[in-house]
């Protein structure tokens, strides 16, 4: 999670080319390189569209949903939201909504998420399934879901009215997280590793939300319109050599109008997970993303694996996106 300004301010100022955003010693990228190996762009930009209804009918006792298949790697699959594969119990996810409904009581937290980078792949919901918190299952567009992973800066975290930290709330942030929804339709996300490079957010996020954060040296660069993400997990035990990951993209053309894939993967207003036995969903609130198309230069990494999600990320993402970022108030937990 990100955490820096309140509610109404904008994003931190651009900075100016070839200026370090955040870096660590022995994380900083080399300038100007680009991986041979890398590909994938995000792909052309479609007329926005509503999110669509689920089927009206529910599965019949003793039998299972269809599960949708995977697409052809490489292929960004945009349309509509397709049928859930939930027990008969659940209800009709909300409709997906670049805007976000009004956050629920008093905020708990602002933070601003700066810099952001979102690589995805589509996969079998059954495959992520079994990773996910009790009573919620995978969130499926056309009969996938999908598996991200998302760098970017976390910026002056915040509590309530307080101020945002400059410090302690700024640091780098590398996640994987998967895609959700609970028996009540309410869309979110489940996050399966979340990178960060200061060490009392860390302990404070799994002591008091049971997230799975974890302690990392990282870095963020910007060089004009490219801009290069590296982390490297620092913790005992993190194993030899440590997870980590590199990600270069070159920012390219604004996304005058997402597609419904593109709010699918973007606009996500909760989180759900574990906390002290039961599952909860965590609100947030922000402006609507403005998005860009960019091209990826690299990515190097093992995140998505140590995740529990081995071969997802060997191939080309599907889809690659890029934000100068927003600001974020988070509502308090609350039973899912």
């Amino acid at each position: 999670m990100d955490v820096g300004s309140e509610s109404g301010s904008g994003p931190a100022s651009e900075p100016t080319p070839g200026t370090e955003l955040h870096a660590e010693p022995g994380t900083e990228p080399q300038a100007g390189t680009e991986s041979a190996s890398a590909s994938a762009s995000a792909s052309g930009t479609e007329p926005h569209a509503e999110p669509g209804t689920e089927p009206s009918s529910e599965p019949q006792a003793g039998t299972e949903p269809e599960s949708g298949t995977e697409p052809e790697p490489g292929r960004v699959t945009e349309g509509e939201p397709g049928p859930q594969p939930r027990p008969r119990s659940f209800v009709a996810p909300e409709p997906v909504t670049p805007d976000p409904p009004r956050l629920p009581g008093r905020t708990l937290m602002t933070q601003s998420w700066l810099d952001a980078t979102f690589l995805h792949w589509a996969v079998d919901p059954a495959v992520v399934a079994p990773l996910l918190p009790p009573g919620v299952v995978p969130d499926v567009i056309d009969g996938v879901t999908y598996v991200g992973l998302i760098a970017f800066r976390m910026h002056r975290i915040g509590w309530g009215p307080l101020p945002g930290m400059p410090y302690l709330g700024t640091f780098p942030e590398t996640n994987v997280r998967l895609y959700s929804v609970d028996a009540a339709g309410r869309r979110g996300v489940v996050f399966r590793s979340l990178e960060a490079s200061r060490l009392l957010p860390v302990a404070t996020a799994r002591l008091f939300f049971r997230l799975p954060y974890r302690w990392a040296r990282m870095s963020v660069h910007r060089f004009g319109d490219v801009y290069w993400y590296a982390s490297r997990r620092r913790e005992p035990g993190s194993g030899s050599p440590p997870p980590g990951s590199l990600i270069g993209v070159r920012v390219t053309s604004p996304v005058e109008a997402p597609s419904p894939l593109e709010h699918f993967l973007t606009a996500r207003w909760r989180l759900h997970f574990s906390l002290g036995g039961r599952t909860v969903h965590m609100p947030n609130a922000h402006p609507r993303w403005p998005l860009f198309r960019a091209q990826l230069l690299a990515c190097d990494e093992d995140l998505v694996a140590a995740a529990g999600l081995k071969g997802i990320a060997a191939r080309p993402p599907d889809s690659v996106l890029f934000s100068p970022g927003v600001p974020v108030r988070f509502g308090r937990p609350a039973s899912a």
